[in-house]
């Protein structure tokens, strides 16, 4: 196991898995404001009509209503999702588009002269308030559930099992066992259908033959249940020793942490994106966690002699630099400094 002194601080799993307290208030001021408004407009459409100063439709106040039964319909949802938020995701990501398209459709008639300012205000309160926090929700319960993918659910003690030890490639080594016979180049990989892990295999082929040749073992490390075969033999790498981590075990250890939104989808992510995608690094399908960052590590004898964790998914390391233990200058978190592995 990567000593403390290596390890980077990173958000704990039981925190991810956890909804925080906001949430539950967000989503019950929702669900009661929803069934307060929808039973208003029920029970009392023409008095709110007039509020809004929507006399045409008098004649048709049953529309009306019907619109406050579905606002309400939607409260009890919130109600039921706040019990659980990550669990009923799918209520508040259902809401969350209906607070998305509702203020489309005002601006729209709005516009085209349909409807009056007046009726405004039912847009601000009944979406516009409520849109950010749940965005925040889902995308928090995205990352819960990823991290729930790829953990195991009764964790085995520290001193039973240890992954530099326990965890072996395709050809039955383990990294401790390879780093006793010379330098190992761990190469953490994102899930194979990230365009940003197959520009890294790119990259790692290319430049196999100078890290080879500076006495360097090269070791991926990927959150497949299977190797990436396809990608592997496209990139001269089908030798090469893969470890498959799928409960992320390897990647705790070397303390590669779920990444935050601008390290996966920020603007320069999404640039540097493109122009893999261009170059011909085609996105495929999610295979294992994708909010886990990647990250290279230099090892001997079970010891971190370099490494490189990535600031962004975007980042590409200089990896004969690191495979030669030479310090570079780079926006991610070199560390240049020796720590050692306790046995």
């Amino acid at each position: 196991m990567i000593s403390d002194l290596e390890r980077q601080p990173s958000e704990k799993q039981s925190d991810i898995l956890t909804p925080e307290g906001w949430m539950k208030s967000v989503l019950v001021g929702a669900g009661l404001y929803n069934v307060i408004w929808g039973a208003a407009v029920v029970l009392f459409p023409v008095t709110l009509l007039n509020w809004l100063s929507l006399d045409p439709m008098l004649n048709y106040p049953e529309f009306w209503q019907a619109i406050g039964m579905i606002v309400g319909v939607y409260g009890i949802g919130y109600l039921i999702a706040a019990s659980d938020p990550y669990r009923h995701w799918p209520i508040i990501l259902v809401g969350l588009l209906g607070k998305i398209f509702g203020p489309i459709g005002f601006a729209s008639a709005m516009i085209n002269g349909r409807l009056p300012w007046s009726v405004g205000w039912t847009i601000l309160t009944n979406d516009l308030i409520w849109g950010i926090p749940f965005t925040v929700i889902l995308w928090r319960a995205a990352r819960a559930n990823q991290a729930e993918y790829s953990m195991i659910r009764i964790r085995p003690k520290r001193d039973q099992f240890d992954p530099m030890t326990h965890v072996t490639s395709q050809f039955g080594q383990t990294l401790l066992e390879l780093s006793r016979r010379r330098n190992v180049l761990v190469v953490f990989l994102r899930h194979s259908g990230c365009t940003f892990c197959r520009q890294t295999l790119a990259d790692v082929g290319r430049l196999r033959g100078e890290i080879e040749a500076a006495g360097t073992t090269i070791a991926l490390v990927h959150m497949g249940q299977q190797e990436p075969d396809d990608l592997l033999e496209k990139n001269n790498l089908s030798d090469v020793h893969c470890f498959r981590d799928p409960y992320c075990k390897l990647y705790e250890s070397f303390g590669l942490r779920i990444g935050d939104f601008t390290q996966l989808f920020g603007a320069k992510v999404l640039w540097a994106g493109m122009q893999a995608f261009a170059a011909g690094h085609r996105i495929g399908r999610l295979n294992g966690n994708g909010f886990r960052m990647p990250g290279v590590f230099l090892l001997r004898d079970g010891q971190v002699l370099k490494s490189y964790r990535h600031a962004s998914v975007a980042d590409r390391p200089e990896y004969l630099l690191l495979a030669s233990g030479v310090e570079q200058d780079t926006p991610g978190h070199p560390n240049s400094s020796t720590a050692s592995a306790s046995r």
